[in-house]
C-alpha cells in the first residue's frame, strides 16, 4: 500500500517537472520564432533606466557533490536597459550584454534598433 502511494507521488512529480520543462521550451521557441518574423525597427529613444538581476549558487569543489571539499560561490548577472521610444513614449525593456550595459547611461538619446523582444543595438546621437 505504501509503495503504491510512493509510486503515484513520484509519477505525479515527474509529470509536473516534465510539463514545466516542455512549457519553457515551447515558450522559448515561440518567442524566438516570433522575433524572427517581426520587423527590424529603428526608432528614436532615450535610456530611462538600467537594472541588474544577480543570482548566486554554490558549486561543489572537485566534482564532489557531498561538499566534502567545500563549495565555490558562483554569481551570474543579467543586465537590462529600459528605453522610452519617440513620440509614442512607449517603454521597452531589453536584455543586453554586460559590455552594452556599461556603455549606456540613463538619459542617453539616440536610435534604438530591435526586432520583437530582441535588442539589436543603440546608436547614441552625436
Amino acid at each position: 500500500m505504501f509503495m503504491g502511494g510512493f509510486e503515484m507521488m513520484f509519477s505525479l512529480v515527474f509529470v509536473v517537472v516534465a510539463g514545466v520543462i516542455i512549457f519553457i521550451v515551447v515558450k522559448s521557441v515561440s518567442e524566438w520564432h516570433q522575433n524572427n518574423n517581426s520587423w527590424q525597427l529603428t526608432v528614436e529613444a532615450v535610456v530611462v533606466s538600467k537594472r541588474t538581476d544577480t543570482t548566486h549558487h554554490q558549486q561543489a569543489n572537485g566534482g564532489d557533490i557531498s561538499g566534502a571539499h567545500g563549495y565555490t560561490m558562483i554569481s551570474d548577472t543579467t543586465y537590462y536597459v529600459t528605453f522610452q521610444a519617440g513620440e509614442s513614449r512607449d517603454r521597452m525593456e531589453f536584455h543586453v550584454t554586460g559590455r552594452e550595459y556599461g556603455l549606456l547611461a540613463e538619459g542617453d538619446h539616440g536610435k534604438l534598433t530591435f526586432q520583437g523582444t530582441r535588442y539589436l543595438g543603440f546608436e547614441r546621437a552625436g
